[in-house]
């Protein structure tokens, strides 16, 4: 029993841990696009995206970081886990077809990795159950 309740914790803290700092990333990008950055801007120009999109991801990222910390909202964290995913994973993709360094396509990946942990060790009141 003890056992389990360590295990619970441990996995809670872990979730707390790289949830927050994905919402760091996910919010300071999307501010970042919001504000058209000159450099972000470059960036998205050069992997062949239009600035207009900066706006549409920019909101989106904000919205799906308010839907994974609120509280209950099973399914609209389980959407908003799922956009990050493609957005990040399409991020990283793009960045590799252009060939972009290590270092640019880095950042990318760091957000994909965190999307992907905190959404394996959300807590079973943050999941749906079948």
């Amino acid at each position: 029993m003890d056992t389990k309740n360590k295990s619970e914790k441990r996995t809670k803290i872990i979730y707390w841990i790289f949830t927050l700092w994905m919402a760091l990333g996910m919010v300071s990008t999307a501010l970042v696009q919001l504000m058209k950055n000159k450099d972000e801007l470059e960036n998205f120009t050069h992997l062949g995206y239009p600035a207009y999109l900066m706006t549409i991801i920019g909101v989106w990222k904000l919205l799906g970081i308010i839907a994974i910390l609120i509280p209950k909202r099973l399914l609209l964290k389980e959407w908003a886990y799922a956009g990050f995913f493609f957005v990040m994973s399409g991020a990283v993709i793009s960045h590799l077809i252009m060939g972009d360094t290590a270092g640019r396509t880095f950042p990318a990946v760091l957000l994909l990795t965190l999307v992907i942990i905190s959404w394996y060790f959300r807590p079973a009141n943050r999941k749906i159950s079948i």
